[in-house]
């Protein structure tokens, strides 16, 4: 397999060299399979994992033509077995995968192969692939190309100073990866959790919305909406008693109910702030932190600072508040909920709920910031005059179309922001949508418009799981898309009933789990079970976002859950919590809910006690997508981990300490997102390899034996490549040839000061890491060497054997029954060579010649 491209235990090779580069079973194997792909489909690369005996065939989007092709599907088989494969879509991911260096996977006469060789080189020169770990993907790719001061144009890099326009915005790119969804840029860190969810759920828009914050305190969250341009207000018991309470749209009781240590207080202080609500209540309360302190009191505590607190749990405030006011509770965060006294605003909030964001961004799959630069416009084929009209207008008709898109239809004057400027561009607002129809891509419109309507009927759905009344007037927006796509309110009731019913469905459950497997939404065991991430849940089809929201029902503290499980044929729904979730490449099970959708019943397990240890969470990327914030770097580390052999690729894996214990003895630690060289010091007498230990590799070899010199490494590298030594030759010698003889192995500066005859202390890589004196390295060549013999044994065939099979850095063969000295290191360079003496005494390096 000499032909393709090498990444860890991958081979990638592109389809028109299959022939050339591979024969026999796996060849037949290749061809069946790309036989077996749908029609319609066109995979170009086949991707080989002989370890885990595994073959994908790959489509990259104009292979030839692009010069870092993006990957539009894979289909893997297993290799063994040709059962149906496991397939999955790319095509309306932000930041799908791409290929680099895609020369090495043709021929030599392949005809573009000269210009990729040319642009891989520049790519080189320009530092691109200095840190491979991430740049695999499209979004990566681009901000490493920024980060050295270019932009990919065409199939050039050009520096940025040459003011090129970029077709992609990587910063705003990168924003919608991490999903930040605020619709202001009021800084997060001076905003109480309450306003900050009010901005988040689009309740607090603009300065037309007035807002009052019952006790307000020292009124930062007033000071920081004014300086804003929002209509705020505040009153405070302490700090400003003699302000106005003011009746608002929006009212804010954040963290004052958990600081009234009267009962009735309580309750009256969340009875005036709601008197005062023309629209919703936020509120904010402290939950049970995990270690309890202050001095009991009443029902909560006084705290070392003499002040009261009442701590909840997410359940209690939200029948608490429920009790006291008779209104539904929206929970929106760990301790922070919505109560609503505008029905129409209500429908508005649930309705967002389970709307898809970002539909109009995926279906150009080009951030929003630029979409108004690359609208999909089809060549001319209706008259000039038409024609021209678009170009004229092209700016009003591309926010007229991203309009569309997000709304799945063409939107009713009343939603239109902009309708003065149809009359300034003398265009009117029905013309320009009948140029929409004539000159956009009206495909793109057609799947936002199913996409919406699944929305709606998932809201539908869950208002009749949770037993909510009919509305007696409809949210404008509710009442327009209703319209549209059900043409009345009957028909929509329905469609919701019916899809609450297909949750029942074990065999549609299963399909839909397939279909959003195959969109890259979270990790499937096919019969059983999809885990995924949280964030990833408004991308589900319809009956998997129907089957979570009726969990939520039963247990409504979501805020604080990182991954879902939808049991496929039980009927149940399983919410983790997890520590450090997004720090961590290991992070650590908190909590998990189960919920039983047909008992309507749940039950909690926490984690953390001597009896219940908190376990890892193995491999994360699966349970992730392309587009998540940090997913490029764990999926790196989670590569590197399975190539470790420290987890069995299942769903559970080793305890921490048995994690670390493993991880040890292959000279291995985590650190942060990484997977690093271990900087510990084993003991001596640790196993170095399968088959040694660290003593046998230092206390070998005739000198030190009989000096009995410590010759212990005073660097922990030396460590580090005495392993590799053992893992990468010994153990598979050993294995093959049965056990060997060190003669000698490691050679400290003090040992070396003894050994002076027929040796080269700064060439033969015995001494490893270890440094001289001046702190320069004894050899610059690093790595590790050993001498050793297998008795009864041609040395010649054990010379050509690892020369054949292993990755030795040198080799020097002395002779039939003399020991073989072989080195690992980091040149690997595969010298191998005979030494011959001569009349002189002298050895003399020859190339090692064999047959």
């Amino acid at each position: 397999m000499t032909l393709g491209k090498h990444v860890a235990d991958d081979w990638y090779l592109h389809a028109s060299a299959i022939e050339d580069a591979i024969d026999g079973e796996l060849r037949a194997v290749a061809k069946c399979t790309r036989a077996s792909i749908e029609s319609g489909s066109s995979p170009n690369v086949l991707k080989v994992n002989v370890r885990a005996r595994k073959l994908s065939w790959l489509e990259y989007e104009d292979f030839d033509s692009a010069p870092f092709p993006r990957l539009l599907a894979s289909w893997t088989f297993a290799i063994d077995r040709h059962d149906t494969p496991n397939f999955r879509s790319y095509r309306v991911s932000l930041n799908p995968p791409i290929l680099h260096r895609k020369e090495l996977l043709v021929s030599t006469t392949y005809p573009q192969r000269k210009k990729w060789v040319e642009l891989t080189e520049v790519a080189e020169s320009l530092g691109l692939f200095d840190d491979t770990k991430a740049i695999g993907f499209q979004l990566n790719w681009l901000k490493t190309i920024e980060s050295k001061g270019y932009q990919l144009q065409a199939d050039a890099f050009h520096p940025i100073g040459n003011n090129f326009a970029s077709d992609v915005d990587v910063d705003s790119a990168a924003g919608a990866i991490t999903i930040q969804r605020h619709l202001t840029a009021l800084s997060r860190v001076s905003l109480s959790a309450p306003v900050q969810m009010l901005l988040r759920h689009g309740l607090l828009i603009d300065g037309t919305t007035s807002f009052f914050d019952y006790g307000c305190g020292r009124g930062n969250d007033v000071e920081v909406l004014k300086q804003n341009g929002f209509q705020a207000h505040g009153w405070d018991p302490h700090y400003a008693n003699d302000h106005p309470r003011v009746p608002s749209d929006l009212v804010n009781l954040g963290f004052v109910i958990n600081v009234i240590e009267d009962p009735l207080e309580r309750v009256e202080a969340l009875y005036q702030a709601f008197k005062l609500t023309k629209r919703a209540l936020a509120f904010g309360v402290m939950l049970y932190p995990t270690e309890l302190t202050g001095v009991p009191y009443q029902d909560g505590v006084l705290t070392t600072r003499s002040t009261f607190q009442k701590y909840f749990t997410q359940g209690e405030i939200k029948a608490f508040v429920e009790d006291v006011l008779q209104s539904e509770v929206f929970m929106v965060g760990p301790g922070v909920g919505f109560v609503f006294v505008d029905k129409i605003w209500q429908q508005a909030f649930e309705s967002a709920r389970y709307r898809t964001g970002g539909v109009a961004n995926r279906l150009t799959r080009i951030p929003r910031t630029k979409i108004a630069q690359a609208a999909r416009i089809r060549p001319a084929t209706r008259t000039s005059r038409s024609q021209q009209q678009v170009q004229d207008n092209k700016a009003l008709l591309d926010d007229l179309w991203l309009t569309s898109l997000t709304l799945g239809r063409f939107p009713e004057k009343a939603e239109i922001a902009s309708l003065l400027a149809f009359d300034v561009a003398l265009i009117t607002f029905n013309r320009a949508v009948r140029l929409l129809m004539t000159s956009y891509d009206m495909a793109a419109l057609d799947q936002a418009r199913k996409t919406r309507i699944d929305d709606l009927t998932v809201y539908l759905a869950i208002q009749q799981f949770s037993k909510r009344g009919r509305y007696r007037n409809l949210e404008p927006r509710v009442q327009r898309d209703i319209k549209a796509f059900f043409g009345d309110y009957s028909g929509a009731q329905s469609n919701g009933y019916q899809l609450l019913m297909d949750c029942a469905s074990a065999d549609l459950l299963s399909r839909a789990c397939v279909l959003a497997a195959s969109e890259g939404l979270g990790w499937l065991i096919e019969g059983h079970s999809l885990q995924l991430h949280c964030s990833l849940v408004e991308r589900l089809p319809a009956l998997l976002r129907v089957y979570f929201a009726c969990g939520l029902v039963l247990w409504d503290s979501v805020s604080a859950v990182q991954l879902i499980k939808i049991h496929i044929g039980s009927g149940k729904l399983s919410l983790m919590e997890f520590d450090d979730f997004d720090g961590s490449p290991l992070p650590t099970l908190r909590k998990r809910v189960k919920v039983n959708l047909r008992k309507l019943d749940y039950s909690i397990f926490e984690y953390g006690s001597a009896e219940h240890p908190k376990p890892l969470l193995y491999f994360k990327s699966r349970f992730l997508h392309e587009e998540h914030a940090g997913f490029a770097e764990q999926l790196a580390f989670d590569d590197e981990l399975s190539r470790t052999g420290c987890v069995v690729d299942g769903e559970y894996g080793p305890s921490a300490a048995e994690l670390a214990e493993s991880l040890a003895s292959k000279r291995l630690a985590i650190k942060g997102m990484e997977l690093l060289r271990s900087c510990a010091l084993p003991g001596i007498d640790d196993k170095c390899g399968r088959h040694l230990s660290y003593r046998s590799l230092i206390e070998c070899g005739e000198t030190q034996s009989r000096l009995g010199i410590q010759n212990l490494p005073k660097n922990v590298e030396t460590y580090n490549a005495l392993h590799d030594l053992a893992t990468c030759i010994l153990d598979a010698t050993i294995d093959y040839f049965g056990g060997i003889r060190l003669t000698y192995g490691l050679c400290t500066a003090e040992l070396g000061r003894h050994v002076k005859k027929r040796v080269a202390h700064n060439l033969d890589q015995h001494s490893a890491c270890e440094v001289k004196r001046s702190g320069r390295f004894i050899c610059e060549r690093l790595g590790a060497a050993c001498d050793f013999i297998v008795e009864d044994q041609d040395m010649l065939e054990v010379a050509e054997w690892i020369v054949l099979n292993l990755p030795f850095d040198r080799l020097y063969y002395y002779g039939k029954g003399s020991p073989l000295h072989v080195s690992f290191g980091p040149d690997h360079s595969r010298i191998a060579v005979q030494m011959i003496p001569n009349k002189a005494g002298l050895t003399l390096p020859r190339p090692l010649k064999f047959g």
